[in-house]
């Protein structure tokens, strides 16, 4: 996606070569909702080794004019993190993002990282919805995924969090962003 505000792209993540980077990302104040606030770094290769031998998770490192910016995870919520917990249906694809701390905050920033994460989710033909379950208590992701087109679908109980499940299918997101998905 290019904005405005630049350039932002998507690359696999790497376990082991980004450990370092990620972890400074996950273990700050504001990644609080993350849960790996006391995480080592040594915690943060083996959740993303965990992820990248996972057959229904992968993990990305998303980059904002070239650097390393945000965190992206996509999943089968009928495989993994959501397995059980809601009735799945065919074509959905579960989210998380995270957005890496800055010095100077940029207006609008966090919002193009959620555009293109939906942008580069929906790629994929395969994906007719996209399912997130954020912390009840994360005002902030609620209002942004609201932004871009998600549905509350309730409240559902995790083992580390009580999440707000929601959804945005591709017209949701179009009709709330005014592109094409």
């Amino acid at each position: 996606m290019t904005a405005d505000l630049g350039t932002f792209t998507i690359r696999p993540l790497d376990a082991l070569a980004d450990a370092e980077l990620v972890h400074g990302w996950v273990t700050h104040p504001k990644a609080a909702f993350w849960l790996m606030g006391d995480a080592r770094l040594q915690d943060v290769e083996r959740e993303y080794l965990a992820i990248a031998a996972h057959p229904h998770h992968d993990a990305f490192i998303g980059l904002h004019d070239g650097e390393p910016a945000f965190l992206m995870e996509r999943y089968d919520p009928a495989e993994a993190e959501l397995k059980g917990l809601y009735e799945a249906e065919p074509g959905d694809l579960g989210m998380h993002f995270l957005v890496a701390p800055a010095g100077t905050p940029l207006h609008g920033f966090t919002l193009a990282v959620i555009t293109t994460v939906l942008e580069a989710l929906f790629a994929d033909p395969s994906v007719r919805r996209v399912v997130v379950e954020p912390d009840v208590r994360n005002s902030a992701v609620h209002a942004l995924n609201k932004a871009v087109g998600f549905e509350v679908l309730g409240e559902i109980a995790k083992p580390e969090k009580n999440a707000l499940l929601s959804a945005c299918t591709r017209e949701q997101f179009a009709a709330a962003t005014g592109g094409s998905a």
